[in-house]
């Protein structure tokens, strides 16, 4: 049995956002929804806290009601996918990260309800990215991106150590898609290789370039075997990786990066990449976790 493509849902507009992505996810990878609202009620949106069994269940009667509201959204926007739901009385992180180990991925909005004004991305969304041991997607961006106009999606290749579950899980994701993989590894050439040397003057660069598609040849190759309808586009690019990526993710329906997930660490565990397209890609994004 498929296990089931998991959606956080507070009743925010962004939730509502991130459960029509994930109902046209799950239709794409032939998945089960599943929909999830957790909440401690004595604390109901950052309140002061509630004592009277009256105010608890009123708590529990609002979340019943927008979790039956994004469950009726789901339907209607896709009756394909098979569709659960249930209320939880818990922190919605640590909610999410539970169901992460029994869900094929988890999804996100990017701000959830309460969370203070000026924040790129939201509180919840942050922990689940960053410490989930399963792939999470955090539904964010532009109409095109969300929509899927573009037509592609996009792989930022980093560690082949680190990356090996991203490149797995970009190829089956632009299979279920039926749209082209762009690969990109970006290189930098540090400053001091050219100051002072008697090669000439681009002959670190062609090392460096060299070196990446290399490592970019490693990373696809199993990956291109087991999927060889998938048309893939590979491109080495010059400068900083985020910078690169986020640049690129404007042409894109969703970007995938792999992550580190260090055994016996709770912390935050995003690198600069992850970080910053979970706060200002225009297109959601797909964070994959390796265990190293």
């Amino acid at each position: 049995m498929e296990l089931p493509l998991v959606v956080g849902v507070d009743g925010s507009e962004s939730s509502l956002v991130a459960v029509d992505w994930a109902a046209d996810e799950a239709t794409r990878l032939g998945l089960p929804l599943r929909l999830v609202y957790a909440s401690l009620w004595e604390r109901y949106e950052g309140a002061v806290v509630r004592s009277s069994a009256e105010e608890r269940l009123s708590g529990r009667i609002m979340a019943g009601r927008i979790l039956g509201v994004a469950e009726e959204r789901a339907r209607r926007r896709d009756p394909e996918p098979k569709v659960s739901a249930e209320v939880v009385a818990e922190e919605a992180a640590e909610a999410l990260l539970r169901e992460g180990n029994n869900a094929s991925a988890l999804v996100t909005g990017s701000r959830g309800r309460g969370e203070l004004e000026g924040l790129l991305l939201g509180s919840v969304g942050l922990a689940v990215a960053s410490r989930a041991h399963c792939p999470v997607y955090v539904v964010r961006g532009d109409k095109a991106g969300l929509a899927g106009k573009h037509e592609r999606i996009l792989l930022g290749a980093g560690d082949p150590v680190a990356g090996a579950e991203a490149v797995r899980f970009a190829f089956r994701e632009a299979e279920a898609r039926q749209c082209p993989l762009d690969i990109v590894r970006a290189w930098g050439c540090p400053a001091h290789e050219t100051t002072d040397h008697p090669r000439p003057a681009d002959e670190p660069e062609r090392f460096h370039q060299e070196r990446a598609s290399t490592l970019l040849d490693v990373l696809m190759h199993d990956a291109m075997a087991e999927h060889p309808g998938v048309r893939v586009r590979p491109d080495t690019v010059e400068g900083p990786a985020h910078k690169v990526l986020l640049r690129r993710s404007a042409a894109a329906d969703l970007v995938i990066v792999g992550a580190r997930r260090r055994r016996g660490h709770f912390g935050l565990q995003l690198g600069r990449v992850s970080h910053t397209l979970l706060h200002h890609a225009p297109c959601p994004v797909a964070v994959v976790p390796q265990r190293v």
